[in-house]
């Protein structure tokens, strides 16, 4: 019987946990030929989201966790979640049920179908506003046309991954990560599912319009570098025109001894200039910047706890690590 594990981060989720659970627990029933594992990775959270996890955990052993030991982000909580699934196939799935669990078996019949990442395309986008909506249509094509990976647009992480594809993208250890171009970057067969996206069942969400704009240009940094490219294209155009206008100067000057303009041309043009050198400076900062965290090469989380038992400081699975110290006090032994 096949293992398919339901992988869900979370961060102040207490609101809706337990909808959530049993939304998950009819959709299991019916879908009885697989065995489940419901995986929730708890981001530090402030809230009571943790022991509520606990507590649904001492009725139905199918749940697990994974606490992380403070808030790393949801990319990260995704990566901490993949390291740890148990499954032949991964379902990622927000806790807020803006993406419908009742989704999930005809995500595993395109599965066993063949098909390594069966993903929800997004035909409606309920509760959000117009600007967010355009706003995000609008980056996905900009990013579509600087790329040369085809970024799927109007999707997010709710998906049916095959263990291949968790394998794939357990090998990418990037400090900062954008899964959404990941997905995409690992190839292998894809399948599209069109839903319409719900408002959040409760609580408010974690994705204001700063973090947004930092996920976007996390997600530019990471799959082009056609910002750099363009910078340098606009410094090379500013120079060729300048040269041009500078012998116009000159020549005005000495053949019909034009006066050269004053202050005002002179602060306009020094002035545009700056910016143009302001806005260069800060696209290569933020890829010196990647370059500079990932150089660093640390663990990319600490696990606090999982399923009851104390984890050692590093990103890899707890089992795997508790396991490996217990072998090596037996030798000491």
């Amino acid at each position: 019987m096949k293992r398919i594990t339901i992988l869900v981060p979370a961060y102040n989720e207490e609101a809706v946990l337990y909808k959530l659970y049993d939304r998950l627990k009819e959709v299991i029933k019916s879908v009885s030929a697989y065995q489940f594992e419901i995986l929730f990775v708890n981001d530090g959270s402030k809230d009571h989201t943790l022991s509520i996890i606990k507590k649904m955990r001492e009725r139905d052993k199918r749940i697990s966790y994974v606490n992380l030991s403070r808030n790393y982000g949801k990319e990260i909580a995704m990566l901490a979640g993949l390291d740890h699934a148990k499954g032949d196939g991964v379902i990622i799935i927000d806790a807020d049920l803006q993406d419908p669990p009742e989704l999930i078996p005809e995500m595993i019949k395109y599965w066993e179908m063949g098909y390594d990442d069966v993903y929800a395309k997004r035909r409606s986008r309920t509760g959000e506003t117009w600007f967010k909506k355009w706003s995000s249509s609008t980056f996905y094509k900009l990013l579509q046309k600087m790329s040369r990976i085809p970024i799927q647009e109007n999707t997010g992480d709710f998906r049916l991954l095959d263990r291949r594809c968790v394998e794939a993208l357990k090998q990418i250890r990037e400090a900062q990560r954008y899964t959404k171009g990941m997905f995409s970057w690992i190839g292998y067969n894809k399948k599209e599912i069109l839903f319409d996206r719900d408002p959040r069942a409760a609580g408010e969400t974690k994705w204001n319009y700063s973090r947004l704009m930092d996920l976007a240009i996390e997600g530019v940094t990471s799959f082009t570098t056609t910002p750099l490219r363009l910078s340098a294209f606009c410094g090379f155009i500013i120079s060729f025109f300048s040269f041009f206008y500078i012998i116009w100067i000159i020549a005005k000057t000495l053949l019909f001894g034009e006066p050269v303009a004053g202050y005002p041309s002179l602060m306009t043009v020094v002035l545009f200039l700056g910016g143009i050198q302001l806005i260069s400076l800060g696209i290569i900062g933020e890829y010196l910047g990647r370059i500079f965290n990932e150089t660093k090469n640390r663990p990319l989380y600490f696990v606090d706890e999982y399923n009851n038992e104390k984890a050692l400081n590093q990103d890899r699975p707890v089992h795997e690590l508790n396991k490996f110290a217990r072998h090596l006090n037996r030798g000491r032994a």
